[in-house]
């Protein structure tokens, strides 16, 4: 015989899947931002010198 479908816990299961998701999301971005702000672009101080004209 089959289990009988508990709502609840699967309910459960994907709430905590998503926090994981939105967590790992979370922290990805705040590594990328730690490195955009650890190593500025090169572009970025370029244009000083192309704007005189």
């Amino acid at each position: 015989m089959a289990f009988k479908p508990n709502y609840n816990h699967e309910r459960a299961e994907r709430n905590r899947a998503k926090a994981a998701k939105a967590q790992q999301k979370l922290k990805d971005r705040e590594e990328k931002a730690a490195q955009r702000k650890a190593s500025p672009d090169d572009d970025s101080a370029a244009p000083d010198d192309t704007s005189e004209e």
